[in-house]
């Protein structure tokens, strides 16, 4: 008996007209049954965010042999949501996320829409990766990346488990890559501003803008310092954001006298 293909998710957050979407879909296409489900519009930024108090619509649908496409009014994590619980016919061997046009190493992982679809995945118990390109340039070439997100994708339907992958590829040459390196999340932040735009209607309008800051630069095994050395960095990830280290130091709390106080505060409060 034919063994059944493996069923492999695709979105993104850069929606349907990316290059990125394009290039993964391209290589990973031969590799199971593939169903595309991509936000409409662009979606940079929106982290996991979900769409409730309206409905989600298909905008366009194309199917084919072993390919299925949806553009969806919706975010990337929506599009997820509704493949695995309605369009699909089964539950997912894997979800790919990406290319994405910007790295999402260091804190970006937080903001991002390619890593939220990919961290819902890992909710759902879906071996999951977001494939990321360190280049904002509008004439980025995905060519190289979409081959090493490729060879990423068949390691993780040969390697099964509970996994969910953040890959950050460097924008150069594929014959320029140093390597690959498992790495882990760069400590950093962003200083931001609100640049003052033309008022609209009478309304003051403001633009983000922001400089990030390296915090460990110069510190191997971190995702930053890999993709400035050439290297293709994979950082695992999951959605459990307990700060395990600071359970200790919290349970020495005098918890019994605060709920003392708050019984006292209520009952105060009844009379």
């Amino acid at each position: 008996m034919e063994k059944e293909k493996p069923i492999i998710l695709v979105t993104n957050d850069d929606g349907p007209q990316a290059g990125g979407i394009k290039a993964l879909l391209e290589v990973v296409r031969p590799l199971g049954e593939v169903y595309a489900v991509i936000p409409a519009e662009g979606q940079s930024g929106m982290s996991h965010a979900i769409t409730v108090r309206k409905p989600i619509f298909i905008e366009r649908e194309i199917h084919r042999k072993d390919f299925h496409y949806y553009e969806v009014s919706g975010t990337p994590v929506d599009c997820v949501k509704l493949a695995i619980h309605t369009l699909l016919p089964r539950r997912p061997d894997l979800i790919l996320s990406g290319i994405n046009h910007g790295s999402n190493a260091s804190v970006n992982v937080i903001y991002s829409g390619t890593m939220g679809a990919a961290l819902e995945g890992a909710i759902n118990r879906i071996p999951s990766v977001g494939f990321s390109i360190n280049s904002f340039s509008p004439d980025a070439d995905f060519t190289d990346a979409a081959v090493i997100a490729g060879m990423i994708t068949r390691q993780v339907l040969e390697n099964p488990g509970m996994i969910c992958l953040n890959v950050n590829i460097p924008a150069v040459p594929g014959d320029q890559i140093k390597g690959i390196q498992i790495c882990r999340q760069t400590a950093g932040y962003w200083s931001e501003d609100f640049e003052p735009v033309e008022p609209q209607n009478g309304k003051p309008g403001y633009l983000l803008t922001g400089v990030f800051h390296n915090a460990e630069p110069e510190t191997p095994g971190t995702d930053e310092w890999a993709l400035r050395q050439g290297y293709v960095a994979i950082v695992p990830v999951h959605p459990d954001f307990t700060s395990h280290e600071e359970i200790e130091p919290l349970a020495r709390w005098n918890l019994e006298e605060m709920f003392f106080e708050l019984k006292t505060v209520l009952t105060r409060y009844k009379r």
